[in-house]
């Protein structure tokens, strides 16, 4: 990506020093241990800045080539991945999932005010659109209700150490919906299913796909469910300011330390994955992330190659619900606001930023991570940006809305 000086791109210096001093002022709180920062407009990198430490033990820096979790920013991988196949005319969007699966043929969704998992009636077979939009009547296990129970009991959450993607798909056919599809929106385990019908579609692992359709095509050279050999030092720990699970967030704990360690690059998972999570299982570095977004950004193109043509990328980058996302009665965790969003395929798209409450244009397209990682591609403006960092989980502190704000507080053209 070729550089450009912050002026020749609409932005203010000055103000874009602020985001340099709320960084740091993170850091110093003991709010995320690093983190950093790359934003481009119109194709040219503006501004890079890393702060504090991948590990804060060893007193390593957080550096541009330091490779973080980046969880749910997955999903728009996967996303990208089942449109690709759908634009060779392998299926469309309204089959039903059980085309794939045969496991889900008869499923049973549970009936308003279930307090049990016998208390269900029959439903339809969610479709690939319900499972892309989140709202096919799966549910992650840190979501309230009675589904979220049962995957918690059963610890159906898609980590890197549970086995082949289709074992764990198979278990999670064997639950019930938590609603009827379509009737709701909730944030889920839809795309690590998808991951799966990937597999299924183009014979291939969904590590091999996406390494060979996605990732060598844009030069993402840095990017895979496994931490690349060789590459173990650069990789940063995880930390929580939870005393319990960092991802019981029905019954988080607050703790003493801030910065409690709980995945080290030396016990990680993510040395070497089974489970090739769709939903949330990629680990990578920012400028990797940053190739993405400019292919999105770019209608699908990226390096050279072209991943989508600039219609889908359109199509995916709308507003796929009825209304907003509040609209649709979520009682789930997300990774972005409800109210004024709307959701596409594989991301969130801004309808109305008063009514989110954070700046953006009305077309932004986003999503984050668990460990409080966060991108957008913003049309109106030509502009993407991605932010990482290792803190989990990322509802702990408003970081994405002053980060947006930082940026659009930057741009005086």
């Amino acid at each position: 990506m070729q550089t450009a000086s912050p002026q020749s791109e609409g932005f203010d210096p000055d103000r874009m020093c602020r985001i340099g001093t709320w960084m740091d002022r993170y850091v110093a709180e003991r709010k995320y241990a690093g983190s950093s920062l790359l934003i481009a407009r119109g194709g040219k990198e503006v501004y890079f800045n890393a702060a504090g430490a991948r590990d804060v033990e060893a007193n390593l820096p957080f550096e541009r080539d330091t490779l973080a979790r980046i969880y749910s920013m997955t999903k728009p991988v996967t996303s990208v991945a089942i449109m690709m196949l759908a634009e060779q005319g392998l299926f469309h969007l309204d089959a039903p999932l059980s085309d794939f699966i045969p496991a889900f043929a008869d499923c049973t969704a549970l009936v308003d005010g279930a307090t049990g998992l016998d208390q269900v009636t029959r439903c339809q077979t969610p479709t690939l659109h319900h499972l892309l939009t989140h709202t096919s009547g799966l549910s992650y296990p840190f979501n309230p209700g009675v589904l979220p129970a049962a995957m918690e009991e059963k610890g159906l959450i898609f980590r890197a150490d549970q086995g082949p993607l289709e074992s764990v798909v198979d278990q999670l056919a064997e639950l019930p919906l938590a609603f009827q599809p379509g009737s709701r929106w909730e944030y889920s385990v839809s795309i690590d299913v998808l991951g799966r019908v990937v597999e299924i579609v183009s014979g291939q692992s969904l590590d091999q796909f996406f390494a060979e359709q996605i990732f060598a095509p844009l030069g993402m050279t840095q990017t895979a469910f496994s931490v690349p050999t060789g590459s173990e030092s650069r990789f940063a720990s995880l930390y929580t300011p939870l005393a319990g699970d960092a991802m019981a967030l029905n019954a988080a704990q607050e703790g003493g330390n801030p910065l409690r360690l709980i995945d080290h690059t030396d016990t990680s998972a993510y040395r070497s994955a089974e489970t090739f999570s769709g939903g949330g299982g990629l680990v990578g570095t920012i400028d990797d992330y940053m190739k993405f977004c400019e292919m999105i950004r770019c209608k699908g193109s990226g390096n050279g190659n072209r991943l989508l043509s600039p219609k889908t990328v359109d199509f995916m980058t709308r507003n796929h619900l009825p209304g907003d996302i509040a609209s649709m009665g979520p009682s789930s965790f997300a990774e972005q606001p409800m109210e004024g969003m709307g959701f596409g395929l594989g991301g969130a798209v801004v309808l109305d930023p008063a009514r989110a409450r954070a700046q953006g244009s009305v077309g932004d397209f986003s999503w984050g991570g668990m460990a409080s990682t966060f991108f957008w591609v913003d049309p109106v403006l030509d502009l993407s940006v991605v932010f990482f960092t290792q803190l989990s989980p990322s509802s702990s502190y408003p970081a994405r809305p002053q980060l947006k704000s930082l940026v659009h507080g930057a741009i005086v053209q």
